[in-house]
């Protein structure tokens, strides 16, 4: 079973498809003749991604290796940021297996309903009373509360 490997290159200061257009078949050639067997262009509002197909890690290494490819891969147009190669398919491929939806964090969790037999009327008597006469108020309550 062959394994993707996946380049992406995103646009700079001169768009990536410019760069894929330039460098395109020269790394479709380099990847078959060290052996690929599969490989897709997709392009993007963003950049462009090349899939590749190799039979297993050691043959990817090898073609990263090709004098060819690393100057192809040196001329993308934003060298700093606009690279990026690794394992599996890229751009909007779908995950190999379904996810399933996790619990909302935060936002989407609900309260939970107050004791209200902890208050009983303690509460009511406290904030009933206005201004200074709250503390009176609260010697009160919790003499009511505890006989």
């Amino acid at each position: 079973m062959s394994a993707w490997f996946s380049i992406e290159v995103l646009d700079g200061a001169q768009s990536a498809s410019i760069w894929s257009e330039a460098h395109g078949d020269q790394l479709i050639e380099s990847a078959l003749l060290a052996g690929a067997t599969d490989w897709n262009w997709h392009r993007h509002s963003w950049g462009v991604v090349l899939e590749l197909a190799f039979e297993d890690d050691a043959v990817w290494e090898r073609f990263c290796l090709l004098t060819i490819v690393r100057a192809a891969l040196d001329a993308v147009p934003d060298p700093l940021t606009g690279l990026i190669m690794y394992r599996g398919r890229g751009g909007t491929a779908g995950a190999r297996a379904p996810t399933r939806p996790r619990p909302l964090a935060g936002a989407g969790s609900a309260a939970l309903p107050l004791p209200w037999s902890l208050w009983e009327d303690r509460a009511t008597t406290i904030f009933a009373v206005p201004g200074d006469r709250w503390q009176r108020a609260l010697e009160v309550g919790i003499g009511a509360s505890t006989r």
